[in-house]
């Protein structure tokens, strides 16, 4: 396994003294526990987050009211606080090295059945944050096989299954910029603004026709500041929140599709500077610049910030697997970037997603046509009754 530089500063960091005493833990151990957090989830589930530095290799069994974790060649963090949220299953958490293997024990007020594969999620990291196992588990009976059954779970995200869903959760589709902000131009004249409120709508009446409740940010030529299009979500009690726009790039040869979460640190350069151009868009309105920088400071705290963030890069994963899979073509490198984008910043899980490049001339005839944009739209469609909204 590649180390990196950081995942090593932290191995070596233990001292002079744990070094002497535990010579194999130091060397040996590869990987490193960030951080563990609890929270409460929709249908009264318990949400666990272990974070590391690198991809773990585990297994989870299940004793009498406890959840143990087990991590190959990964060191206890004893320097490490949990973050415990009320209301949730567990009691208390602790740490437990079995030479290089680290036992991660989380005592419940209640016993719990085996998590199920649905539940169990492996989250790729993004500016914020490294890799994130999340476990959602509500008070059950327990185990079958008996206390201290052992499953191995798989380090990947599950399938899942596609069904119209039993209750209308609530999608807001932003179409990006609109009235004085066209957004980028193609260079046949094509204007963002126009082709994004294209998409929105045939998606919205898809969308409807498929169990859901879907709102608009906008339904005509219209500019709204991004502080309200996040707004819009907030009121709607919105469950995702996607805003579409199309890209731009000094190279006409660059085409394809991404897709981007909200992270205070952007993931690349390109990330940031699309980030820096999508927030400037306010600036078209000058006259209540300092408002809107007040306004999208919404008082989340640090576990709400980490619940959304885990909730939007789920479903921004699934998004860019699903259009791989219609064959819609990816823009080189991550499928999934993150950057600072103003119009993400709200208590509802989101993603913006780019949906070509006008400046690809190739590409901004295909965004022209009917039969591309419906392509769009059946995937954005596929992406969403994929996403497990009740985690």
């Amino acid at each position: 396994m590649k180390v990196s530089r950081r995942t090593l500063l932290k191995l070596t960091g233990f001292g002079f003294a744990a070094t002497i005493m535990l010579p194999r833990m130091a060397f040996a151990a590869r990987n490193s526990l960030k951080s563990l957090r609890t929270g409460v989830q929709p249908g009264n589930k318990t949400r666990l987050v272990v974070e590391m530095a690198a991809r773990p290799s585990y297994t989870l069994s299940y004793p009498n009211n406890q959840l143990v974790i087990n991590i190959a060649n990964t060191a206890a963090n004893k320097s490490l606080t949990p973050k415990l949220a009320a209301g949730t299953l567990v009691k208390s958490i602790s740490q437990t090295q079995v030479g290089d293997r680290l036992q991660i024990t989380a005592n419940l007020n209640k016993p719990i059945s085996q998590i199920p594969k649905s539940q169990i999620m492996m989250l790729e990291p993004n500016g914020d944050n490294d890799y994130r196992l999340v476990l959602d588990f509500s008070a059950g009976a327990s185990v079958a096989a008996g206390a201290g059954a052992a499953t191995t779970a798989k380090n990947t995200v599950p399938a899942k299954t596609t069904t119209t869903p039993a209750k209308k959760y609530v999608v807001v589709i932003d179409a990006g910029h609109g009235g004085k902000d066209p957004g980028c131009i193609g260079k046949g004249g094509t204007r963002e603004k126009d082709i994004v409120l294209s998409v929105a709508k045939k998606l919205r009446v898809k969308l409807d026709a498929n169990g859901f409740k879907t709102y608009l940010t906008r339904g005509d030529d219209t500019y709204l500041k991004l502080s309200e299009r996040a707004a819009i979500a907030e009121r709607r009690k919105a469950d995702l929140f996607l805003s579409l726009h199309a890209n731009a790039n000094p190279s006409r040869a660059m085409k394809g599709f991404s897709i981007y979460t909200l992270s205070e640190k952007a993931s690349d350069e390109e990330a940031r500077k699309l980030a820096e151009s999508e927030n400037a868009s306010d600036k078209i309105g000058l006259d209540d610049w300092t408002g809107f920088e007040k306004d999208i400071r919404f008082a989340l705290s640090s576990l709400q910030q980490h619940a959304v963030a885990e909730m939007s890069e789920e479903y921004a994963n699934s998004c860019a697997r699903t259009f791989r899979g219609a064959k819609i073509e990816q823009q080189p490198g991550p499928g999934v970037r993150h950057a600072p984008f103003a119009v993400l910043r709200s208590t509802v899980p989101g993603a913006l997603l780019e949906l070509g490049h006008l400046s690809n001339g190739a590409e901004e005839k295909l965004l022209r046509t009917g039969a591309h944009q419906d392509k769009l739209v059946n995937a954005i469609v596929r992406s969403v009754k994929n996403y497990n909204f009740e985690v």
